[in-house]
């Protein structure tokens, strides 16, 4: 399936099932391609009746990659944070969940059942909160 473009950004992304029923969007963690939510785990959801989305997150299998900027070393960030000195990063958590949010609004999807799995649950969380609008459910992993 070619990538949607949201958020400045290319997602890569694979669907199962009907457009026309409720939607799962299936939010996976830390540099886990879309391909760690198990193909048959998808079929299974959408042979229940719903339209299940599963995604690459920016910087991870075929979605845009940010080659040109480096994340800060864990020392760095832990001597900043004692400090009290603001952190850079390339981008952030809410980023993200403003990536999937592009996603589903470039597919013409109103709402969905959010799910995230380890840091993908904390994007799904920050989703929620933010987007509340566009969340049937929240489940985190």
């Amino acid at each position: 399936m070619p990538p949607v473009t949201a958020n400045g950004i290319d997602i890569a992304y694979d669907t199962f099932g009907s457009s026309s029923d409720p939607t799962i969007l299936l939010t996976m963690g830390l540099g886990m391609q879309l391909i760690a939510w198990p193909e048959p785990f998808c079929r299974e959801l959408a042979a229940n009746g719903f339209q299940v989305i599963r995604y690459d997150n920016r910087d991870t299998g075929f979605s845009t990659k940010f080659d040109n900027v480096k994340a800060p070393s864990v020392p760095s960030l832990m001597i900043r944070s004692l400090l009290r000195l603001r952190i850079r990063v390339p981008y952030t958590i809410r980023d993200m969940a403003d990536d999937a949010i592009g996603m589903l609004d470039a597919l013409g999807i109103p709402s969905a059942h959010i799910v995230g799995a380890s840091m993908g649950g904390m994007i799904a969380q920050n989703l929620s909160a933010t987007y509340p609008e566009h969340v049937r459910s929240l489940t985190s992993v």
